[in-house]
């Protein structure tokens, strides 16, 4: 079996909610709350993978793995490659790289997406979920993904494109993005020094690089989208839910 380490870029300066990863659920922060779910998933080891000492001390406070990195970098995936490169680990045949902001992520789903990508020798895989509602297909917060298949009949399907808004799209096959990726180690050092694409700059999606340089994206279907804490909406409802169920 190919070996997976399982990668969390972090930071505390989110544009809409500033200090998001320290903020409590039950006590706990939650970027712990994510560090604790991937390593559930039993995929690998896990580090947290940031540039603000305080969400270092936090991870480690609280019994995780974290590695500093530089403060500012372009992206998450520049972050967790140069935390992949400081670790120095031998024999890493895959990165997964995990949201810090959701940690409603469902363990099951992080270990059919690295069960899949490696049977399959996938260069990059992520997931998706089923959507609930027309009314969704253009809400902007919403990241979608077309595939050339079915997922409900397949276990995977290369990505077409994605997109937030489109009224011209044909809608087979459209899903709900959810924004963990794992890819191949060449794949993902490759994917790093090429250049920022102008659609990925204009529509905030990094994928987007990928597809424009003809690397394949391997789409799996989730049992659900888990939901992301943008703003402090977010987080009052998220926190409400989990509280509610421990």
């Amino acid at each position: 079996m190919p070996k997976t380490l399982i990668l969390i870029p972090s930071r505390l300066a989110a544009s809409r909610l500033p200090g998001k990863p320290l903020l409590k659920i039950n006590g706990l922060s939650i970027i712990s709350h994510v560090f604790n779910k991937a390593k559930k998933s039993n995929v690998g080891e896990v580090y947290v993978c940031t540039g603000d000492k305080e969400i270092y001390e936090d991870v480690r406070n609280n019994g995780g793995n974290c590695i500093l990195t530089q403060k500012e970098h372009k992206t998450g995936t520049d972050r967790i490659y140069e935390g992949f490169q400081k670790l120095n680990l031998s024999n890493i045949d895959y990165i997964l790289n995990l949201q810090g902001d959701e940690p409603t992520i469902d363990v099951e789903d992080i270990k059919k997406m690295n069960s899949i990508a490696c049977k399959n020798e996938s260069d990059v895989a992520t997931l998706a979920s089923q959507i609930n509602g027309k009314e969704k297909l253009n809400e902007e917060n919403i990241v979608k993904v077309q595939t050339k298949e079915d997922l409900k009949l397949k276990y995977f399907s290369h990505a077409i494109k994605f997109f937030r808004i489109s009224n011209n799209l044909n809608y087979n096959n459209v899903y709900h993005h959810i924004g963990i990726y794992q890819y191949r180690t060449s794949i993902l050092k490759k994917f790093v020094e090429l250049a920022q694409t102008k659609s990925e700059i204009k529509y905030k999606l990094e994928q987007l690089r990928a597809l424009e340089n003809e690397i394949d994206i391997d789409v799996i279907l989730a049992k659900s989208a888990p939901i992301g804490i943008d703003t402090k909406k977010d987080y009052m409802e998220i926190k409400k839910f989990m509280e509610y169920k421990s």
